[in-house]
């Protein structure tokens, strides 16, 4: 594989023996069309569709079993797609496996680590297979290295060392390369609160240089490092926006009540047309109206004529937790 070139630009590869020249989009790194995965009669990823731009992070989320992983088993080119296709940096997976897969790093749920080899030995392992040049080794080692916070780990045993700095291991693998994208499935999973804290502040890091696609079930931790989410539920998707947009997004125009001299929620529930009535403090409560209603000109002329003192009414903006417990469990309760 050749390196990033000097100047910045994507490098060129030639396709041996048909004198076909390829060469990699320098912007868009992801493109994944339709894709589709099925096991018999069971689909298990639906018309997947994304793109991903360098310096972008996208958090890739869904409850167990939505095809998260054999969504990224697909993008990484470790499972085929039944349909649809994939370009990694206008590359396509299928028809030039070798060039495109030379552009990506991938940390499994699982990290391959190699538990008997100390951390250089398996990162300059890791790079002779991602095939980094000789002379270019060492220090392609020593840069993974000290990205990924492990300076003064090179001549420890893998399996000496805690999960953390195993995770951390597996994602200097990963990156060993320099590739354009990172493909990371649970880098956080079974870590502590200090370990998950410095893992986020290494994917942002990255998230900086590369295209990079988290699968996580930690929901602030989307929040905190991703510019975009996908939702994944049944094998497709059933929300795509960035992040700003997730803060937008309000399940079925929940609004946001502030009232100085507030009655019962059932009370503000009935002036509002049997809507639903959370309290969030003693003043503070979310008006979830019926589909196709607004109670907005209700409350307002409610509060006025009995002096609920009113002093906010606007659009609630849903937490991530919110619109991923809408867009998967409503369903589900709605199947049943």
């Amino acid at each position: 594989m050749r390196g990033r070139q000097s100047d910045g630009r994507s490098p060129t590869f030639d396709r041996q023996g048909e004198g076909m020249t390829i060469t990699a989009s320098s912007e868009l790194t992801v493109s994944a069309q339709a894709l589709s995965r099925s096991y018999g009669s069971n689909r298990a990823v639906r018309e997947v569709s994304l793109q991903l731009r360098r310096g972008e992070v996208l958090g890739l989320l869904g409850p167990n079993g939505a095809g998260k992983t054999t969504a990224m088993q697909m993008l990484t080119g470790n499972l085929a797609p039944s349909s649809g296709e994939v370009s990694i940096c206008g590359i396509d997976l299928m028809d030039h496996p070798t060039q495109a897969k030379s552009r990506i790093g991938y940390l499994p749920e699982v990290p391959p680590l190699y538990r008997e080899l100390k951390v250089d030995e398996y990162l300059r392992l890791a790079g002779r297979l991602h095939k980094v040049k000789r002379g270019a080794l060492d220090q392609a080692v020593q840069r993974a290295r000290s990205r990924c916070g492990l300076n003064d780990m090179g001549g420890r045993l893998i399996g000496s060392l805690s999960k953390g700095y195993q995770q951390r291991v597996g994602i200097a693998q990963a990156i060993i390369h320099e590739p354009d994208v990172i493909i990371l499935d649970e880098p956080t999973v079974g870590l502590d609160p200090n370990q998950i804290r410095e893992i986020r502040s290494l994917i942002k890091d990255l998230g900086r240089d590369h295209s990079l696609i988290l699968s996580t079930h930690i929901l602030p931790e989307v929040e905190a490092v991703c510019d975009r989410v996908q939702i994944l539920h049944r094998g497709e998707v059933v929300f795509d926006d960035t992040i700003a947009g997730l803060k937008q997004f309000r399940g079925g125009q929940t609004l946001q009540l502030g009232l100085r001299n507030p009655p019962t929620p059932e009370d503000i529930g009935r002036v509002a047309g049997g809507a639903a009535v959370d309290a969030v403090n003693a003043n503070l409560f979310r008006v979830h109206p019926r589909a196709g209603t607004d109670p907005t000109d209700e409350l307002v002329r409610a509060a006025v004529e009995r002096g609920w003192g009113l002093f906010q009414l606007q659009p609630a903006q849903a937490s991530l937790e919110e619109v991923f417990v809408q867009l998967t469990q409503n369903e589900e309760e709605g199947s049943t």
